[in-house]
């Protein structure tokens, strides 16, 4: 018995021994058969050789990293190679906060400007002000301090603490402010408010982790104000977080409605998305969107646009239509890979074609298209000679597939007098309000009382508007009074603009100036046309 015992283990194990290596022969071939373990061997080698043989030392992981980005550049433009010290905070814009003091800042002429400090946040709760100027933190001088320094020395774990000094416009010594840093929320939506007395306008800058719980806040203030038609602007907004798409467009969509699905080559990367059914389906709406809304902007515009729910007015978008995940390296570094393309419910992918030119493939939807037609596309008759592939919405409107999602109302941006971005770029208008106007604050706020009627009622006077003018001379701005004189309702309404943000943080910012959005102010007479075609009248 016992020798019958040995003869069956020396046999099982002779057995087990050679399903091993069956086995291992399988898995390296399903490895090798990309010969992916060869090309890693290639690399190494030549790595190798580079460290020992260059003629000048090499910096190794500067080689690496310019593989992995020249690897990535040869699949998508999307999927990306993200160094370690780039992580953190492409993880705090998605997360939706930050541990911080909480303010809005500016380097003005080498002096750290508070621009505004974020309501409910630290800074606020001591009593910094919009306007303060920070010229010490921690005891040490902050005149000439950079951008990236002004985070590394106010940015900090949650509970510690810094120490600022500021100068504040009709004091005559400085105040010395102690701030316990606090997570800072990082808001999605950047503005809020009634037009019109019923148009509710919001605008979401970028979906993070916390999108949907502030659009339905935002929605749920402006419901009780009185909102009983909704612009939601996506312009600029370049995407984010693909479930929070979803909790997005699922606010204005019945339940059980798709709104995307994707499609890779695991199994796992293949899903749908339905609406779970929002309070405001019924609400007559218009999205705004041009070309820098894309991905998660786009799944939104283009579900409201399939399914016939409000009508999109603007530009074309950008065109993402791929899914990426991301993946942490060893080293704190990450890559994002596209593991999938998205759907919109007509079945559309509305990815461009990229080519291998990156640098045009990312600025082109930014660019003024000469040959995009304006005016009503509601039956999308404007795109029809694009050669792009058919889909039908819900009630059987044609669409079009693989270059962005086209308005069903094109309207080009009004062009900007070229002489307002270098306005921009030496801060023209931010340091006239931080130097004339801060000091005014509390008289405009008492005055007006409302950023709604300071929109209303404030005029920029003749006076304003040459001082502003000498303003950018004396910057070394070209400009004749002849093109300054012809563009002065430009000129005044950034003017009156900063000074309301000044004032009423964003939503006084935005309430000027979409007086002078044409896109927007199209869009508001639009509402008949998005009542007929989500069945609302």
């Amino acid at each position: 018995m016992k020798l019958f015992k040995s003869k069956l283990s020396t046999a099982a194990a002779i057995l087990l021994m050679a399903v091993g290596i069956l086995i291992g022969t399988q898995i390296q071939n399903v490895f090798s058969g990309d010969n992916i373990y060869e090309q890693i061997e290639k690399f190494k080698d030549v790595l190798s050789l580079a460290d020992k043989y260059y003629v000048d030392n090499v910096d190794t992981q500067k080689l690496v990293d310019a593989a992995i980005n020249g690897l990535l550049g040869q699949l998508d433009p999307h999927s990306v190679y993200i160094p370690a010290k780039d992580v953190r905070q492409i993880s705090e814009d998605f997360r939706g906060s930050f541990d911080g003091v909480g303010i809005e800042y500016d380097v003005v002429n080498d002096t750290l400007l508070v621009v505004s400090p974020i309501a409910g946040g630290p800074s606020e709760l001591v009593g910094i002000q919009a306007g303060d100027k920070i010229i010490a933190i921690d005891s040490k001088s902050a005149v000439g301090i950079t951008r990236d320094e002004v985070q590394k020395k106010l940015r900090g774990p949650k509970g510690t603490k810094v120490t600022v000094t500021v100068v504040r416009a009709g004091l005559d010594k400085p105040l010395e402010f102690e701030i316990i840093r606090d997570k800072i929320p990082l808001y999605s939506v950047t503005a809020s408010f009634i037009v019109n007395g019923e148009v509710g306008y919001v605008y979401v800058n970028r979906f993070s982790e916390t999108t949907g719980k502030e659009l339905e806040d935002a929605l749920a203030k402006l419901k009780a104000q009185g909102m009983k038609e909704l612009v939601l602007d996506l312009r600029d907004n370049p995407g984010g977080l693909l479930d929070q798409a979803v909790n997005v467009a699922s606010d204005f969509l019945p339940k059980g409605k798709t709104i995307v699905y994707t499609k890779g080559r695991i199994p796992e990367s293949n899903e749908y998305f339905t609406s779970s059914g929002g309070s405001y389906n019924k609400i007559p709406l218009i999205v705004l969107a041009n070309g820098g809304s894309a991905s998660a902007s786009e799944i939104v515009t283009g579900a409201i646009q399939d399914l016939d729910r409000g009508l999109v007015v603007g530009e074309t978008t950008f065109g993402k239509g791929l899914v990426q995940r991301q993946f942490s390296l060893d080293d704190g570094s990450a890559v994002r890979i596209t593991i999938a393309r998205y759907y919109t419910p007509s079945g559309r992918l509305i990815q461009r074609p990229y080519g291998k030119n990156r640098a045009k493939y990312f600025m082109e939807p930014m660019e003024v298209d000469s040959s995009e037609k304006s005016g009503a596309n509601l039956e999308h008759t404007l795109e029809s000679d694009s050669g792009r592939p058919v889909f039908k919405t819900a009630d059987g409107r044609k669409v079009y597939g693989g270059g962005g999602i086209t308005p069903d109302y094109i309207v080009k941006m009004g062009k900007v007098p070229g002489f307002i971005y270098q306005f921009q770029v030496k801060r023209i208008f931010l340091e006239y309000v931080d130097n004339h106007v801060s000091q005014h604050q509390d008289k405009i706020r008492k005055e007006y009382g409302s950023a709604e009627n300071f929109n209303r009622e404030f005029q920029v006077t003749d006076k304003l508007l040459d001082e502003i003018y000498s303003r950018a001379e004396k910057a070394g701005i070209k400009i004749t009074r002849e093109e300054y004189d012809k563009n002065t309702k430009y000129v005044s309404m950034l003017l009156k603009a900063q000074i309301a943000r000044n004032i009423w943080g964003n939503d006084g910012w935005y309430r000027v100036v979409l007086t002078l959005d044409n896109q927007f102010q199209k869009a508001v007479t639009l509402f008949p046309e998005a009542k007929q075609i989500a069945g609302l009248e």
